[in-house]
């Protein structure tokens, strides 16, 4: 029963560690979802420690299911112990669950874009109006979810013809009708609604 206890305990802790190296990309697809963008970049700093969260929990996964599966041979104490049955908790069908579960919470950052509702592509624009180009350096952005929300957030804006991100790069472009969203309205989209700081903005006509 100890091992069995024992197992349960380390898939708690492994659904932790698998909880904390997905936050960074957690939060800012909530930002954009539930308007909580303050709190979008809170975990950005937990990026640096993923790689070694994911092999830590990975190891407990491999560890629980090993111990699980191969339990240490006890003295029987009681005849008629294999008769009891286990507790929900305790057994493979649980240990499977929540191993799809700290699966699921580790490719967050894969599938994220999937999660965000996606705008609407039909954008109406001024004829007369020649469209825009800018390029903003973004601060805090450290995964693909960080790129999905970001450019969920500037797309959805009323005048947006295109937008694209990129982690790596640090930043994105946007294409917009000029006479229907301002550069204030792009960059408050990605401060405010996603929680990321806009460090420049620069502007091009779209020829």
């Amino acid at each position: 029963m100890e091992t069995k206890n024992n197992s349960g305990k380390l898939f708690v802790a492994g659904t932790l560690t698998a909880l904390g190296a997905s936050l960074c990309c957690i939060t800012p697809v909530l930002g954009v979802m539930a308007g909580i963008g303050g709190a979008a970049a809170t975990f950005s700093w937990l990026e640096p420690f993923r790689p070694y969260l994911i092999i830590l929990t990975l190891g407990m996964l491999g560890w629980a299911w090993y111990r699980t599966l191969n339990p240490q041979k006890q003295a029987m104490d009681c005849a008629c112990e294999e008769d009891v049955k286990k507790p929900f908790m305790q057994s493979k069908t649980f240990l499977g669950i929540m191993t799809v579960v700290v699966l699921l919470l580790m490719a967050f950052p894969y599938y994220s874009g999937a999660v965000l509702p996606s705008p609407s592509t039909s954008v109406a624009v001024a004829s007369d109006v020649p469209l825009r180009q800018a390029r903003l350096d973004i601060r805090g952005m450290t995964c693909s979810g960080c790129e999905s929300s970001v450019t969920h957030a500037l797309s959805s804006k009323k005048g947006v013809t295109k937008a694209t991100a990129s982690y790596e790069a640090g930043l994105a472009r946007v294409t917009y009708d000029p006479s229907m969203v301002s550069p204030e309205v792009l960059k408050k989209a990605i401060e405010e609604e996603v929680g990321y700081t806009v460090t420049n903005f620069e502007l091009s006509d779209n020829h």
